[in-house]
Order: structure tokens, then C-alpha cells, then sequence
């Protein structure tokens, strides 16, 4: 109970931002959460009890807190903005070793080297307050490294976790909803008003929870073809499978998966695409 008694002792974040004149920064797509009510619960909702947590962003700490707060094993925070590294230091201190800094461009962040270089020997979560102009392709990136991840827990742009869990036939539904649910459950288990960060954005955030799914080797070699397949189908949305996937398949092809090749491609369950690809192999 020493570590929580410490952590509690630090001042407000508020505090501490006019304490280092630290402010969010457009050009970074930062907009800090501060509130310890939203980023408490988010830890909660997380489940990282004593578990490795990779942070993307920690910004001031806010979330970092919540999650030291709920018993993270160990959290390792990466960030690019060398004003948050130094603001970040009393909490390093507060976190009695648990707490670990990674200065560096998340985008250039190879999870694969975050594995050899902390000998981790079991899945770490991640949790994150994602900057929303690069949100969408580190996810794409983790994809490629799914084995070691537990789980993650995101803030996103609300339309863009909205597109995540979307159903065929409906306006969201798209390439992003294929790739996550073929490899992950997918939910949304918080919703955010932009009053909930500084300073406000213009778009309502949430957070959503993706588990990836046990696959078998087979299921996971079909994911270079269900990348290839949607990207061409949904880059020409509005046209028919025909018309959109003619460079893979002949229409009488399509039809003999039991697709109609009139459909497009919004219209298509997972299961469908999983039909195409396999017969691409």
C-alpha cells in the first residue's frame, strides 16, 4: 500500500501542467485527459491487474496514474515529447519501479523489439489515449504482432471505434470493421464528450476493448489476402463485387462461392470474405 500511498500524494495534474507551462500541442494531436474519475475507470474497465501494460502517449500521466493506481504489474509508457518526459519524472519516483519512460515516436515503436529488450515472457496489455491522427495505423501495425498482446484498451475518435464494430449493411461497416473482427472480440465499453479532454476537440471519443482471438496458422496466413481483397472491395466502394474484384476473379467465380457478384461490397458478412480469399490461395 506504500506505492498507492505515494501516488496519491502528487499534486493535481492541473498543477503540474502550470507548474512545467506544459500544454497540449495540435502538431503532436494531443488532447490530455485529466479528469481522475474517467481515467480511473478506464484503468478499471482495462482488467491489467498485475499484469505488463504498454501506454502509447502518457502526455502528463493521467491515464498512467489510473493504471498504477489498479495494480499494474509493471507500466512502461512511451512517449515523444520530451516536455511530458520531464513532467513525468515525480511519477516515475511515485511508482516505487513500476513505472518505466520510452522516449520515442510510437510510430517507429516495434513491439517485437519492446519483447527481446524486457525478456517478457507473457502477453502485455495495451493501454492508450491515442493521438487520433495516427491512431488508426499503429493499431494496423499491432496487428502484425497480435501473439503478444493480452489485450488492448483504446480511445479513438467515436466514428472511428464506431467503424470497428460495425455490422454489414450499415453505414460504419468497412475494411477497419473486417481486419478487427476477424482478429479480435471487439467492444465499445466507454463513451466521451469532448469536455472530457484539454483542450476539447471538435469529435466525442471512445474507448473500445479489442482481445485477439486465438487463431490457427491457417486463419492467420488468410490475412495478407483479406488485407489485399478489402482494400480493393471497399476502395471502390460504392461499385459491385464484379466490378471491384475483377482483377482477382471472374464474376462466374464469385457466384460459384454462393456470392452474388452484384453485391457490394457493405453487404458482405466476414464469413464471405473469408470465402474469397481461400479460394485466392
Amino acid at each position: 500500500m506504500l506505492a498507492l500511498s505515494k501516488l496519491s500524494d502528487l499534486p493535481p495534474l492541473k498543477d503540474l501542467l502550470i507548474e512545467h507551462d506544459l500544454w497540449a500541442k495540435k502538431s503532436l494531436g494531443q488532447n490530455f485527459l485529466l479528469d481522475p474519475n474517467i481515467t480511473e475507470t478506464i484503468a478499471k474497465k482495462a482488467l491489467i491487474n498485475d499484469r505488463v501494460v504498454l501506454e502509447i502517449g502518457p502526455g502528463p500521466g493521467g491515464l498512467t496514474r489510473g493504471l498504477l493506481n489498479h495494480g499494474a504489474k509493471q507500466v512502461f509508457a512511451v512517449e515523444k515529447d520530451v516536455r511530458c518526459i520531464h513532467l513525468l519524472q515525480s511519477l516515475v519516483s511515485a511508482s516505487e519501479g513500476r513505472l518505466h519512460l520510452i522516449e520515442k515516436d510510437a510510430l517507429k515503436f516495434k513491439l517485437s523489439d519492446f519483447v527481446t529488450e524486457y525478456s517478457l515472457d507473457a502477453p502485455f496489455h495495451i493501454v492508450a489515449n491515442l493521438p487520433y491522427n495516427i491512431g488508426t495505423q499503429l493499431l494496423l501495425n499491432w496487428f502484425k504482432d497480435l501473439d503478444w498482446i493480452g489485450s488492448m484498451t483504446l480511445m479513438f475518435q467515436k466514428e472511428v471505434a464506431e467503424r470497428m464494430v460495425a455490422t454489414p449493411g450499415t453505414d460504419a461497416y468497412g475494411r477497419l470493421s473486417i481486419l478487427c473482427q476477424y482478429l479480435c472480440m471487439c467492444k465499445i465499453i466507454m463513451h466521451l464528450p469532448p469536455s472530457a479532454f484539454t483542450p476539447a476537440p471538435k469529435v466525442h471519443s471512445a474507448v473500445i476493448q479489442l482481445v485477439p482471438k486465438k487463431l490457427s496458422d491457417e486463419e492467420k496466413k488468410l490475412l495478407p489476402l483479406l488485407e489485399r481483397v478489402t482494400a480493393l472491395a471497399f476502395g471502390q466502394r460504392r461499385k459491385m463485387l464484379k466490378s471491384s474484384l475483377k482483377s482477382l476473379l471472374k464474376e462466374n467465380e464469385i457466384e460459384a462461392l454462393g456470392i452474388s457478384p452484384t453485391m457490394r461490397p457493405e453487404e458482405l458478412a466476414l464469413d464471405s470474405f473469408l470465402k474469397i480469399c481461400k479460394k485466392l490461395i
